[in-house]
């Protein structure tokens, strides 16, 4: 299975992007490094995981992706609690990760 053609690696690389873009001018360091590391973690995890050989290891990385998408979740609600994320911006991002964990859940048990 090829990673490069999945919706969830595809949109999880899209929201890390968009992350990115969007905290580039914040100046807490160490909140922006965290959001976007978590963000980031997501698509490598899931893009490690595939090119693996046993469904063991598969699933497993698909676990820490779905971590990264949990951890990146909740710094967006700190980062719009504390004026960081635009809450409209945040409130989308949201939304996107309660997908991405549905996407990951779904892939993940295809891979029994």
């Amino acid at each position: 299975m090829n990673f490069e053609n999945l919706d969830v690696w595809k949109r999880s690389a899209r929201l890390s992007a968009d992350i990115y873009k969007a905290t580039a001018e914040l100046r807490d360091f160490g909140f922006r490094d965290q959001l976007t590391r978590s963000g980031l973690s997501v698509p490598s995890n899931i893009a490690e995981g595939m090119s693996r050989d046993s469904l063991k290891e598969k699933r497993r990385f698909l676990d820490i992706a779905r971590s990264s998408l949990s951890e990146a979740r909740t710094q967006i609600y700190i980062g719009i609690d504390i004026c960081y994320i635009q809450k409209d911006l945040g409130v989308k991002w949201l939304a996107e990760t309660r997908e991405l964990h549905a996407m990951l859940n779904s892939l993940k048990k295809t891979l029994l």
